[in-house]
């Protein structure tokens, strides 16, 4: 049975790390911060498809380091309100944007996702929320407080690796959850509770490439950076991460654990 590995506090806490900063390069390509299967271009098309603009207040739920906000105020010149509950990522998008001169228009907070958003209704024009959704258990009362704070017409898009889509053993279910506490669902359960939630869905997209891509990539990269993060993270740590992004690819790339992107409206 995998143990818990941390991935989450390392990537966060020591993120402007010559290591770190390698491995991102290495494993996304274009580095805007990101800890999970998406893109610089993937997060542009999904805030393409929420329609975000320079008018925009957007909130972005689960903002990880902060980076991917700052990249998005910084392509779209739109406003946005990053939430996240690790201390260690909300304080990191702080001081990125100071330095990075968005501070007027990008700030952060620590706030638990699953729980009333301590916002007024009708507060965004869009919602983001990339791979985070995934760890939220009561989910349509999740999607009920995001139509909430969406103003008429407004659109939200998240996305969810955690799609059961083949055969997948509890050992393989224990490695994919290591680094946290995951929900695990069938095919259609999304769109069910969109639809529960008073949104209507607009598009679903199977976006596992991303994954299958992404963790492959990741892998490797931590390999070449090995003596660096075992030094700051430790062997366990390591071998663990190690054996999780292996596991992401592997369910990926058969196609028995799906990544989707549900793209919704506040009518």
């Amino acid at each position: 049975m995998s143990q818990p590995v941390d991935l989450y506090n390392h990537v966060y806490a020591d993120f402007t790390s010559d290591a770190e900063a390698a491995v991102r390069r290495d494993a996304f390509g274009d580095d805007i911060g990101q800890s999970s299967w998406m893109t610089a271009g993937d997060w542009l098309r999904f805030a393409d498809a929420a329609r975000v603009g320079p008018s925009s207040h957007l909130l972005e739920v689960g903002s990880g380091s902060g980076g991917p906000s700052i990249y998005l105020a910084l392509a779209r010149g739109c406003r946005i309100t990053g939430i996240d509950l690790n201390p260690h990522g909300v304080g990191n998008g702080e001081q990125l944007a100071i330095a990075r001169g968005v501070a007027d228009k990008v700030s952060f907070r620590v706030a638990d996702a699953s729980r009333p958003l301590p916002f007024d209704a009708g507060t965004f024009d869009a919602i983001l929320s990339n791979d985070a959704m995934c760890h939220v258990a009561n989910r349509l009362d999740v999607l009920r407080e995001w139509r909430r704070v969406l103003r008429p017409g407004g659109r939200l898009l998240f996305t969810d690796a955690m799609i059961v889509t083949g055969l997948v053993s509890h050992e393989e279910l224990a490695a994919r959850s290591s680094i946290g506490n995951y929900l695990f669902l069938p095919p259609g359960e999304n769109e069910r509770l969109i639809a529960a939630a008073g949104l209507r869905l607009l598009a679903s997209e199977d976006v596992t490439a991303s994954a299958e891509t992404i963790a492959s990539r990741w892998h490797a990269a931590r390999e070449r950076h090995c003596g660096e993060l075992v030094r700051r993270e430790g062997q366990a740590n390591f071998d663990g991460l190690q054996r999780f992004l292996a596991c992401v690819h592997r369910l990926s790339a058969d196609r028995r654990l799906s990544r989707f992107s549900y793209l919704a409206e506040k009518p």
